[in-house]
């Protein structure tokens, strides 16, 4: 179990403002589990353009939310096996669905769960929650690149 502020997050993720999609982790798992936080804020630059008198995050950022938490995972997964994890990118996101809309001052849980990875290719299972309601659910995989340091 691990709680990590959004500075320790920024250690792992090379993502910056605006487009850094958790604020903290809450809940780690070597290797099987993490469950982060998004505070959805209604200064942030989408909002301004996506439906403005009716602001929602778009999917697509929820599932950067969900993507970045599966990096999170795998790199602090890595980092406890005492190894390397280098670059990590986004490479397949299957099944999305999405139950809810998220608004100005939801609460995002975003849970990320391993399934396996083989040859450098991750797998997740992973959902965002707003007070205990689905709001999107996701296969994400990625894939780890070695550092080159």
């Amino acid at each position: 179990m691990s709680v990590d502020d959004v500075r320790k997050v920024m250690e792992f993720l090379p993502h910056r403002y605006p487009f850094l999609m958790i604020d903290k982790v809450v809940e780690y798992e070597t290797g099987k589990r993490l469950l982060a936080v998004k505070n959805v804020t209604y200064n942030e630059p989408q909002f301004t353009g996506h439906f403005p008198h009716n602001p929602i995050l778009p999917g697509v950022l929820i599932l950067e939310s969900l993507a970045q938490a599966t990096g999170l995972l795998s790199m602090k997964t890595l980092t406890d096996r005492g190894e390397d994890f280098g670059e990590y990118y986004l490479v397949g996101v299957d099944n999305a669905r999405f139950k809810r809309s998220v608004v100005p001052g939801d609460q995002l849980m975003i849970e990320a769960v391993y399934k396996k990875d083989r040859r450098n290719i991750w797998s997740f299972s992973a959902t965002a929650t707003v007070d205990g309601e689905l709001a999107v659910s996701a296969d994400i995989m990625c894939a780890s690149k070695a550092s080159t340091k």
